[in-house]
C-alpha cells in the first residue's frame, strides 16, 4: 500500500468532515455488514476497553474510526469484503500486532529478548509497510487536542492512541491483502 500524500490525506479527511448523519450512518452499516468481524473488533473490543476508563475519550476514539474508514475509503476505494479475505489471516494480522504492541507496554512483564524482537519486527513492519504515517500523526494531534481541552486518564489516552494506531494498521493490512488476492 502507498503513503498518502498529503493532499490526498487532507482530501480524505474532507470527505470523512463532510458526511452528514445520513450517509455516516449508512457508511458505518457498510462497514458493519462488509466487516462484521473488524467492526465489532473496533467499535465493541477497542471501544469497550477505552470506555473502563473513560467513556467520552471512547467515543472520540470512535469518532477517529469512522474518520478512518472514510479516508481508506475515499483514497482507496470500497473497502474489501470479510468473506473475500479469509478471517484467519485477519485474525493473525490483529494478533500479531497485539503482540507486537504489548512489548511496547510499560510495565509489561516480558522476556527481554522477546521484547527486543517484538519492538524490531513491528519496527520493519511498519517501515516496510508504508503504513500511513500521515494519517497516524493527523490522528494523534486530534486525541492531543482533546485531552488539551478535556484532560483524561493517562492510561486511556495510552490506550485510545495504540488503538487507533492498530486500526489504521489493520485497514492497511487488510486493503494490502486485498491487492494480493486480486493479483493472484
Amino acid at each position: 500500500m502507498r503513503e498518502l500524500t498529503d493532499r490526498e490525506l487532507y482530501q480524505a479527511l474532507q470527505y470523512a468532515k463532510s458526511q452528514d448523519e445520513n450517509a455516516g450512518r449508512a457508511i458505518l452499516q457498510q462497514f458493519q455488514t462488509e466487516q462484521s468481524a473488524l467492526a465489532q473488533t473496533i467499535f465493541g473490543v477497542f471501544s469497550a476497553l477505552i470506555a473502563d476508563k473513560d467513556r467520552l475519550l471512547a467515543n472520540v476514539f470512535m469518532d477517529l474510526c469512522f474518520d478512518v474508514i472514510c479516508v481508506f475509503r475515499h483514497a482507496f476505494g470500497d473497502l474489501p469484503n470479510q468473506r473475500e479475505l479469509n478471517m484467519e489471516w485477519l485474525q493473525n494480522t490483529a494478533t500479531l500486532l497485539d503482540t507486537e504492541l504489548q512489548a511496547f507496554m510499560p510495565g509489561k512483564e516480558m522476556d527481554t529478548k522477546f521484547r527486543d524482537k517484538f519492538q524490531n519486527r513491528f519496527t520493519e513492519r511498519m517501515i516496510d509497510s508504508n503504513s500511513q504515517v500521515g494519517l497516524v500523526k493527523f490522528m494523534d494531534e486530534a486525541i492531543s487536542e482533546y485531552v488539551a481541552e478535556s484532560p483524561a486518564d493517562p492510561e486511556a489516552v495510552r490506550t485510545t492512541r495504540s488503538m487507533i494506531f492498530v486500526v489504521i494498521q489493520l485497514f492497511c493490512a487488510m486493503y494490502d491483502q486485498a491487492e494480493r488476492q486480486a493479483k493472484a
